[in-house]
């Protein structure tokens, strides 16, 4: 049993690695900065960093899901039927190319298999309030950020970036005084272009920096509630859960390579993005995802990201795909429903 389980472990963390890490790069390749493979290599190497900093960080998120929904001595079974809910519905949601939440699968998956352990172990009001509730409020508050960081840099800016190329210079006419008019000219017409190339690139290292750190940010929030449901069956086998928590990072940092399909979905499908709408949506996922795993509030990194990028549109609907995003709210609406009957169903058959 409990190499099935690390196994499962394992196959869990990297799943999530596949699922997760375009959530902090999708921005990048969708605005057009850099090819997506690129971006899913940086997102791998800084979701790795924040994974093995949630070893020390993350202790609260991790007691959180070990203790705080399901009030039961949780057997080798339990964990098992936990992963393997959990474990085939990120995989499937992968391969379909849906950027969906490994916390609501894990959600799902622990009280369907406690509706089979037992019944009363549910801890409902702390569902609802330590995990539905920051879910839920985190994509409206991911919005409503990502909108107002996005009017803060357009007004910054003073321009949007989503601007044609400015035209090239026409030669001026040599004649009398056209060297002194050329002299003069010159100034006025390159400046500008010199403070938007300038622009150009302080937005292109911030971009850079706020991705790298929603992708830790992430491994910093997930890596914790996957080592948890682990550690119901290897702590007692005599793991420790620094070594659970090192093999979690280590497979998702694997999986993670393996994420430039559903980074495509997300970074190019819901809105085409300009530099400065992915630096402002990164900037959100960053901070509300990093705010969460270390105050243990599990938000979703799929909803918090998706929400900022809608948000980063400014009220545009138009811009924005409806069948995409149609797409993507079935598949939440789906995840913690399937991980339930799954668990429900292993554990049943398991126990």
């Amino acid at each position: 049993m409990t190499v099935a389980i690390m196994i499962m472990l394992v196959g869990l963390a990297a799943a999530n690695g596949a699922n997760d890490v375009s959530k902090g790069v999708a921005t990048l390749a969708g605005a057009g900065v850099v090819a997506y493979r690129t971006a899913i290599v940086w997102g791998t190497v800084t979701t790795l960093v924040g994974a093995l900093l949630s070893i020390q960080l993350g202790r609260n998120m991790g007691s959180l899901f070990s203790k705080g929904i399901v009030d039961a001595t949780p057997t080798a079974a339990f964990a098992l039927a936990v992963l393997l809910g959990t474990t085939s519905w990120v995989g499937l949601a992968s391969l379909l190319r849906l950027p969906v939440s490994t916390t609501h699968a894990i959600v799902g998956s622990l009280v369907g298999a406690a509706l089979v352990l037992a019944p009363s172990a549910v801890q409902w009001q702390g569902v609802a309030r330590k995990v539905v509730l920051p879910l839920l409020l985190s994509i409206v508050v991911a919005y409503t950020i990502s909108v107002v960081l996005g009017l803060i840099a357009k007004r910054m800016l003073g321009r949007d970036d989503q601007r044609p190329k400015s035209r090239v210079h026409e030669p001026v006419p040599v004649g009398s005084g056209g060297a002194s008019a050329a002299s003069k000219a010159e100034p006025t017409v390159a400046t500008p272009a010199r403070r938007r190339v300038t622009q150009d690139r302080v937005i292109s290292l911030l971009h850079w920096a706020s991705s790298g750190a929603t992708s830790c940010a992430r491994g910093l929030n997930d890596t914790p509630k996957i080592a948890a449901i682990g550690g119901f069956a290897l702590l007692p086998a005599g793991y420790s859960a620094t070594a659970i928590s090192v093999i979690v990072a280590a497979a998702m940092a694997v999986g993670s390579l393996a994420g430039v399909r559903v980074a495509r979905r997300l970074g190019s499908n819901v809105l085409k993005m300009s530099h400065t709408e992915g630096f402002t949506a990164n900037l959100t996922t960053a901070g509300l995802v990093g705010a969460g795993a270390l105050l243990a509030w599990p938000m979703s990194t799929t909803q918090v990201s998706t929400g900022a990028i809608v948000g980063s549109a400014g009220g545009q609907l138009s811009r924005l795909s409806g069948r995409t995003l149609r797409d993507f709210a079935i598949a939440w609406l789906i995840t913690p429903v399937f991980g339930a009957l799954v668990a429900a169903a292993a554990y049943a058959v398991a126990r």
